[in-house]
């Protein structure tokens, strides 16, 4: 190639890459725009409380989430207190994104009132609860307490949790990494160019990943938002980490920048490519998912990784290219240097030490690493991880959490938040009776489009449930009456709507479980009646979440064995792998288990929590595998096999070391993001790599490959004694 081509292609590069950046920079703070954190908008089709979603227009007014105004005063309340509130309820029904207020509902206890407020359908949810919060705080009385709970104050406190997700997370990450590689490589300029490729990687993706949800095509939320500026930053330092300690290496063997760069492409191009493409089909595996937020982080990690892995192939070579020896300054890799010895008496460093243990000690060292991970995997069978109430997402102050408690020591639990059940209207008075009949079923009433409430009651006892079932419904006015005594359930298509007030709080165990007991009822009256809610959207989140890992979790391990079996030519050493990470990744689990109940004190888990530890950490898991195998079969040619683990153990041993620490710091970050399971992802995909940094690839696999010796290799021809080449 020319010179002139060797000086422009690498400048065209990077121009193309200043380009993307440059484009896609702002969009950073645009993420949010095209971001929802609605639960049920992640709903399989399938779910009754997505059909119930779907159809709920056709018996009311469209409408916003309810958000529930509770005010307390311990003694009770006065009645001037009485007369604030009523004038709060006022201002509430003035206020451009409420669509309507139900009537000031006292307690029986006479120490607290609730109004529901239901926003409009094209209300911002945050900006509006902020904004009703700021009209409680200003029209209480001296001694009252307010609180803005209910589906849409839950929804403001989450989206509140999550507002740090663009800066505060990626600061985070970026400087624990630059702190990580300053101390690794003792380099100033090189620690800027691996993370300028990195964040270049993320610029691309989130452009990408933004126009695709501005079109419908892919959703996005909080933790997919998250998830993704985590996964890029790591998985882009981590492939930019490989190809620098490959070019360090060149650099010492080729005089210019240009033979270096061939040289440590050629070297780190099957690897990286490998790497990225078992990431790249391991969370496609969430396609198969039945919820649409688990579809959704399968593309856009996809997404992410596949820019990450095309700036680690072409920005960063043209970065090293430009800069050269002085990249590594003030450590430059001379020409002609000796590489470092590493194997044999000779050899120094840790990587010596432990070669000549897994030497003299193989079997023993992956018998007690083996042993010492299904100990620590033991802590599984304590983890609770079938979902946790709305209230436990958000970690320390929640406004919405402190009202539910108050609303349920006052009202029933499930004011404002009722079941819905859509049911035939030929058998409405008995779908009532069953409805009725549910233990944990405070009252019921229909929804009617002409009542002022938006509900007519259809029991003789149902005027309270009929008050608060309004305010949820969001049709009526501020100070509509309750009953609507001359309206009619509306009826469409056959079917009306009934709105169950719940005894228990909504996101509460026992309000899930009279959902399902009502399912059970209704569905015995009318074998196509369908119950939702908020509590029933729940009910069907978790259901979904707990099939999901029964179907991914086997499809990504077969997939990804399949992957490393065509990479290294064999089939017992893929074997050994997938078995060590399987390994891994259960004792990360169990740690997390036992933390989380005994240092945190966590209320349970997600569904999501081990299905999404488990894609990240087999994936990733395998990822420094990879690394550390195809060098250990690339050595092996040469050397034969036990010596090829060695030597492929000592070369990439604190490349792999480096990058599996600076991916656990990434993961890490995550925790500083206060919702439940992006906490606890954090924590388990962080120890988990280091478990596979630290102990699976250093010791466990080599010892096991030292161990086999050419058996490892079969079918290929390096499972022949004594081949090497």
């Amino acid at each position: 190639m020319s010179r002139f081509l060797r000086i422009v292609l690498p400048a065209l590069v990077i121009v193309v890459w200043l380009g993307i950046a440059s484009v896609g920079g702002p969009y950073f703070g645009k993420i949010s725009e095209v971001s929802t954190n609605d639960q049920t908008s992640f709903l399989p089709a399938s779910a009754d409380a997505t059909k119930v979603q779907e159809r709920s227009s056709e018996f009311r007014q469209e409408s916003g989430a309810p958000g529930i105004v509770v005010l307390e005063r311990d003694g009770g309340l006065s009645a001037s207190d009485l007369t604030a509130a009523k004038d709060l309820a006022t201002r509430l029904g003035d206020r451009d994104d409420v669509q309507g207020v139900s009537p000031v509902i006292p307690s029986e206890d006479g120490d607290a009132v609730e109004i529901v407020a239901t926003l409009t359908q094209d209300a911002d949810t945050g900006d509006a609860v902020e904004g009703i919060r700021a009209d409680v705080d200003d029209a209480l009385p001296s001694g009252v307490s307010g609180y803005v709970t209910g589906p849409a104050g839950f929804t403001a406190d989450l989206t509140e949790a999550f507002a740090g997700i663009d800066g505060i997370l990626l600061g985070v990450a970026l400087a624990a990494v630059f702190v990580i590689l300053i101390i690794v490589y003792r380099s100033p300029l090189l620690p800027i160019l691996v993370l300028g490729t990195a964040t270049f990687a993320l610029c691309a993706s989130i452009l990408v990943v933004w126009w695709l949800a501005k079109a419908g095509v892919v959703t996005v939320n909080g933790q997919v938002q998250g998830i993704l500026s985590i996964l890029v930053i790591g998985a882009a330092t981590d492939y930019a980490l490989l190809y620098t300690s490959r070019f360090r290496e060149a650099l010492r063997d080729h005089r210019t920048g240009w033979g270096a760069t061939k040289a440590a492409l050629r070297g780190s191009l099957e690897p990286i490519l490998a790497s990225g493409g078992t990431v790249i089909v391991g969370v496609l595996c969430l396609l198969l998912s039945d919820l649409n937020s688990n579809k959704a982080l399968g593309p856009v990690a996809a997404i992410g990784i596949a820019f990450s892995l095309l700036a680690a192939l072409s920005l960063l070579p043209a970065l090293l290219l430009a800069f050269r020896r002085a990249a590594f300054w003030p450590l430059r890799p001379a020409y002609g240097s000796a590489h470092p010895v590493l194997t044999g008496p000779d050899a120094r460093g840790i990587w010596a030490r432990v070669g000549r243990l897994v030497a003299k000690r193989s079997r023993t060292v992956w018998i007690v690493c083996t042993v010492a991970l299904l100990a620590m995997g033991t802590g599984v069978v304590g983890l609770q991880a079938d979902g946790v109430p709305q209230s436990d997402l958000v970690i320390g102050a929640s406004q919405a959490r402190d009202g539910q408690d108050v609303l349920a020591d006052h009202f029933a639990g499930g004011s404002g938040s009722p079941a819905l059940v859509i049911g035939a209207e030929r058998d409405l008075d008995e779908l009532v009776d069953a409805i009725t009949a549910v233990d944990g079923v405070e009252g019921v009433v229909a929804a009617a489009k002409d009542a002022p409430s938006g509900t007519v009651p259809v029991t003789d006892d149902s005027s309270a449930a009929g008050a608060t079932g309004a305010g949820a419904s969001g049709a009526g006015a501020s100070g509509a009456g309750a009953s609507g005594a001359d309206a009619a359930p509306t009826v469409s298509h056959g079917d009306v709507l009934l709105e169950a007030t719940l005894t228990d709080a909504a996101d509460s165990d026992a309000a899930e479980q009279t959902v399902r007991d009502l399912r059970t009822a209704v569905e015995r009256v009318d074998a196509g009646a369908i119950v939702g809610g908020v509590t029933a959207t729940a009910v069907d989140t978790n259901d979904t979440g707990i099939r999901d890992r029964s179907v991914i979790i086997p499809v990504v391990l077969v997939v990804i064995l399949l992957i490393l079996m065509l990479l290294l030519r064999s089939i017992v050493a893929p074997l050994v792998l997938i078995g060590s990470v399987i390994v891994s990744f259960a004792a990360a689990l169990g740690v997390g288990a036992l933390v989380f109940d005994h240092v945190f004190h966590f209320p349970g888990a997600d569904p999501s929590v081990p299905l999404y530890s488990f894609v990240f950490l087999v994936a990733l898991g395998v990822d420094y595998n990879i690394f550390l195998m195809t060098r250990v079969r690339e050595e092996a040619l040469r050397y034969g096999p036990r010596e090829g683990v060695l030597r492929g153990l000592g070369v990439t041993g604190g490349v792999i070391t480096s990058a599996g620490v600076v991916l656990a710091a990434t993961f890490a970050a995550l925790g500083v993001i206060p919702i439940l399971f992006l906490v606890q992802i954090a924590f388990v995909v962080a120890f988990g790599v280091l478990l596979d940094t630290i102990v699976v690839r250093s010791l466990l696999v080599p010892a096991l490959a030292y161990d086999l010796g050419h058996r490892a290799w079969w079918p290929s021809r390096l499972s022949r004694p004594n081949h090497h080449m």
